[in-house]
């Protein structure tokens, strides 16, 4: 019998940060047992219009992130519809969950509000609880002055593996 992941990693890249204006760009997803370790990944480009990606990508994140913007404009053009990304997804959650998956990452509550917008039959799929990295990095720096620095490429995939390493430093302080 194949293993069951429980937590569903995800990170996405987004026009900016409102769920109501802005909209996915790339997102990607790692399922993992509770021993971080990786049982699948996927990644995914959303076909986002090009009118709204200029006036939404813009301002200072983006002037001090000129390499993501690149990258996540260039690739806009292979990008596929947003429902065909949602089953794909979907289909993802098919092959390497039972029935429980909790979302897991940095700030993942952002996230979330995102996936509630553009893809609800994602959001059904989704326990209510959440595993969120930016919770413990509050703690540790605050209360312990630990800090553990990763890369900021902002790129899904890339920073939701850093999400994961980084909570690895975390739990290995308290061990």
């Amino acid at each position: 019998m194949t293993k069951k992941a429980t937590l569903l990693w995800v990170d996405l890249e987004m026009t900016g940060l409102s769920p109501v204006e802005d909209r996915i760009l790339e997102v990607a997803a790692i399922a993992t047992d509770w021993d971080f370790n990786e049982l699948g990944c996927y990644t995914g480009i959303v076909k986002v219009n090009d009118e709204l990606i200029k006036k939404r990508m813009v301002g200072d994140f983006w002037e001090k992130n000129p390499e993501s913007y690149r990258s996540l404009v260039e690739q806009n053009k292979d990008g596929k519809p947003a429902k065909v990304i949602e089953q794909e997804l979907l289909d993802f959650l098919k092959k390497h969950f039972g029935k429980t998956v909790y979302l897991a990452g940095n700030s993942i509550h952002q996230d979330r509000k995102f996936i509630e917008r553009e893809w609800p039959e994602l959001n059904e799929k989704l326990h209510y609880r959440m595993l969120d990295v930016s919770a413990w990095k509050i703690y540790f720096e605050n209360a312990l002055n630990f800090y553990v620095t990763k890369a900021e490429n902002h790129r899904a995939l890339d920073d939701i593996r850093g999400s994961i390493e980084e909570l690895k430093c975390y739990l290995k302080k308290i061990s």
